[in-house]
């Protein structure tokens, strides 16, 4: 996996993160989703590191990055805070501007990347979400069954974490097999490195802060840059799979056209799990996008 990628940890922000980069040219800042880490990417890396300086980053709370513990009003896990992580990594590495493949919860800090460093963030895709307000606001019972982890995640410690930590291997299967696809979509590679990452100190804790700021303060930050008209502003594709909860739940592209001004999108004969999934359709629909300029 990611050969010719080195690997790399950074401390940015007060946090150290973790990362492979690889390829030349324009920089591109790759972002995982849950329960995994940057190796999401394994699939895609190497071909879009042929166009680009590929960044493929563990967010705090994930992978190897730092862990800190979650807060009262979960500040250390705000996607303001986990963006802002990713906008001081890049500049680290000498990227001003650069732009975002993000899926699941790396897609959220994308949205909040885009808005609170709107002048770094060149254009994005966005794979398999609709924005974490309206995902809430429209929840109903088919979303629930669906995403029932939304809901055990943000329970107060330490119930979670426990249950988390006393099988991680059990919890990984437990959501990540119960997609449309199953376990087939994941190498046996990538499924150590998960399985390994989340058996780390600290990762239980990460993981439900995580969930428990797109509860709350995220939601807060959210609805502030409604009430002031705050929108994306560069170039956006969102891309869902056809056969996942975004496409039987939401509106994702109506959604998204609510809170951002350039934007177009489409479902994917896949499911959750883009990436890993259907690759070879990701590069087909993304690397048009992201190579275009400005």
């Amino acid at each position: 996996m990611f050969h010719g990628f080195e690997k790399q940890t950074r401390h940015v922000n007060g946090v150290e993160i973790t990362f492979r980069m690889g390829g030349s040219g324009p920089a591109l800042l790759l972002l995982h989703g849950h329960p995994q880490t940057h190796v999401i990417w394994h699939k895609v890396a190497e071909a879009l590191a042929q166009h680009f300086t590929v960044i493929a980053a563990d967010l705090r709370g994930y992978g190897d990055s730092s862990k800190p513990d979650d807060d009262p009003e979960h500040l250390n896990y705000a996607k303001r805070a986990m963006a802002k992580d990713m906008a001081e990594l890049m500049r680290s590495l000498g990227f001003e501007r650069f732009k975002v493949l993000a899926h699941d919860r790396g897609a959220r800090v994308a949205h909040r990347l885009g808005v609170d460093h709107a002048e770094r963030v060149e254009r994005m895709v966005l794979l398999d979400i609709a924005p974490t307000l309206a995902m809430y606001r429209g929840t109903n019972e088919a979303f629930a069954r669906s995403y029932w982890h939304w809901f055990f995640l943000i329970r107060p410690q330490p119930l979670p974490e426990m249950l988390i930590q006393s099988d991680p291997a059990q919890y990984l299967k437990s959501v990540m097999g119960a997609r449309s696809a199953g376990m087939a979509p994941f190498s046996t590679e990538a499924l150590a490195e998960y399985e390994r990452c989340l058996s780390l100190s600290g990762a239980a804790t990460g993981i439900c802060g995580d969930y428990r700021a797109s509860a709350s303060i995220d939601l807060v930050h959210d609805q502030a840059d409604i009430d002031a008209g705050v929108k994306l502003t560069c170039p956006v594709k969102v891309m869902w799979g056809a056969e996942g909860a975004i496409e039987a739940c939401f509106d994702a592209l109506g959604e998204w056209q609510k809170v951002a001004i350039d934007i177009e999108g489409k479902a994917l004969p896949c499911g959750h799990y883009i990436a890993e999934e259907s690759p070879e359709t990701l590069l087909e629909e993304a690397l048009p996008f992201l190579c275009k300029k400005g």
